[in-house]
C-alpha cells in the first residue's frame, strides 16, 4: 500500500518521488503532475511506476497535468509509444484529462501523436482542458467530492503553474468556505 496522508477518505501519495499524486478511491480518480521540474532524467523509471500504481488502485479516471512537464524528448516520446502507451490501454480506465496549456505546443504535439498511434486500442474518453481544475470538475461529474478534492491538493501543492493560462473555461461551481 502507498505512503500516504489521508485525509477526508482522498489520499495524497508519496511513494513516486517525480510525481505529485492524489487518489480518492470512491470516484476511482488518482491526480497526477510531474514534480521534479526541469530533471527529465527519472521521467521513464516514474512513468513506469505510475502505471504500476494506476493496475494496484484500479483507477477508472486519471487526470495527467501536462503543464507541469518539461518538453518531452523525442527519445521519451518514443518511449511512451513503445512501452508505455500499451500497457496504459490494457488499465480499466474509462475517463483520462489531459490539462495541457494551449502554450505548451511542444508537448501538446507530442501527445496527439502519442493517441494517434494508440488510437485503436484506446478504450477510454480522453479530454483536454488548458488547466487541471476544470478537468477535475468534468472528470469527477461535479461530484460533492470535489471541493474537498481541490482543497486537499491546494493545502498540499498550493495552486500550481498550470493554475490558469487565461484560456476561458467553466468556471469552479465550489467556493472555498472560511
Amino acid at each position: 500500500m502507498p505512503k500516504a496522508a489521508a485525509l477526508n477518505f482522498f489520499v495524497i501519495i508519496t511513494t513516486i518521488p517525480d510525481l505529485s499524486l492524489q487518489h480518492d478511491q470512491a470516484l476511482g480518480l488518482l491526480r497526477v503532475e510531474w514534480a521534479s521540474g526541469q530533471d527529465m532524467r527519472t521521467f521513464r523509471s516514474s512513468a513506469e511506476q505510475l502505471l504500476i500504481l494506476a493496475r494496484e488502485l484500479g483507477v477508472r479516471h486519471m487526470l495527467l497535468d501536462m503543464n507541469t512537464f518539461s518538453d518531452i524528448s523525442v527519445y521519451d516520446q518514443v518511449w511512451l509509444g513503445v512501452n508505455w502507451m500499451p500497457p496504459l490501454t490494457k488499465l480499466p480506465l474509462e475517463r483520462v484529462v489531459l490539462a495541457i496549456s494551449r502554450r505548451r505546443v511542444h508537448n501538446q504535439l507530442a501527445l496527439d501523436s502519442l493517441i494517434a498511434m494508440s488510437r485503436p486500442f484506446i478504450k477510454f474518453d480522453i479530454q483536454f482542458f488548458s488547466s487541471a481544475v476544470p478537468g477535475m470538475h468534468w472528470i469527477c461529474d461535479y461530484s460533492s467530492r470535489l471541493p474537498a478534492l481541490l482543497m486537499e491538493w491546494e493545502a498540499v501543492h498550493g495552486l500550481g503553474i498550470g493554475a490558469s493560462d487565461g484560456v476561458a473555461e467553466p468556471r469552479s461551481l465550489y467556493s472555498r468556505s472560511h
